[in-house]
């Protein structure tokens, strides 16, 4: 059977290059001969169909500041981590005290910030400022460290991008009616039908071995490839990072 793949986590470039991955997999089969090929040619359809709405988002000129902005801010934020994870290991005991209360908090947001979404990684940002500004315990951390002037260029930077995120999401609901979230939800449909037209034909199969074993293994393979890049739940289809905005 075609492993299980969570195609909500898989960011917007990913997720495109996934489903062009999957139909090439099956196109090397034949997927005449695996008879697929009507559920095929719908996938194969609404990829394309993606791809094109893709290629308008990033025209859009506000995509290539949000990119700018986004490493400026992933720079901030992993700038801080490593400085604290640095310290955490000093031999001033105050010092490793006030690294280790910075890395419990930024923690409690989970791994990778910077690989999150946008929208995901404007929020996380957003209430970890919050925390350095209002808690005492880390502000004094912030201060300890000498990452002030750090969390103040992280909070200027995340600021502005929430700014132009929204900026440019105007611009789409006046230039597109259709999303990027309504057409992966219509590619989805497109790719569950086509999987399980395949394993219903591998179960159907009476006398092994099933002519589907090579391309199931195959597709098993690229599916377990997607599944290591998949960080955080993107349901939104929001496009996050470089190559994606």
């Amino acid at each position: 059977m075609i492993d299980s793949i969570d195609l909500r986590n898989l960011r917007n470039a990913d997720y495109l290059q996934f489903q062009k991955d999957f139909l090439s997999v099956i196109f090397r089969n034949d997927p005449a001969a695996l008879q697929v090929e009507s559920k095929y040619d719908a996938l194969s359809a609404k990829a394309d169909e993606l791809e094109s709405l893709f290629k308008k988002v990033l025209a859009n000129p506000i995509s290539q500041e949000l990119v700018v902005l986004d490493e400026r801010r992933d720079a901030a934020i992993n700038g801080i981590y490593y400085t604290a994870l640095a310290n955490s290991y000093h031999f001033d005991l105050a010092t490793k005290q006030s690294a280790n209360k910075l890395l419990a908090n930024i923690s409690l947001y989970g791994s990778g910030i910077a690989r999150l979404n946008y929208q995901a990684e404007t929020s996380t940002l957003t209430n970890l400022i919050n925390d350095w500004e209002n808690k005492p315990e880390l502000t004094q951390a912030i201060e300890a460290l000498n990452l002030k002037s750090w969390k103040e260029e992280l909070k200027t930077i995340n600021t502005e991008f929430s700014t132009r995120y929204l900026d440019r999401t105007q611009d789409y609901g006046n230039a597109t009616p259709e999303t990027l979230k309504l057409k992966r939800e219509e590619t989805n449909t497109a790719y569950y039908a086509l999987r399980d037209r395949i394993n219903a034909l591998h179960l159907l199969v009476e006398t092994p071995p099933s002519p589907y074993n090579i391309v199931i293994n195959q597709l098993n393979a690229l599916i377990e490839q997607y599944n290591l890049l998949v960080t955080v739940p993107d349901e939104s289809g929001d496009d996050p990072k470089p190559g994606e905005a």
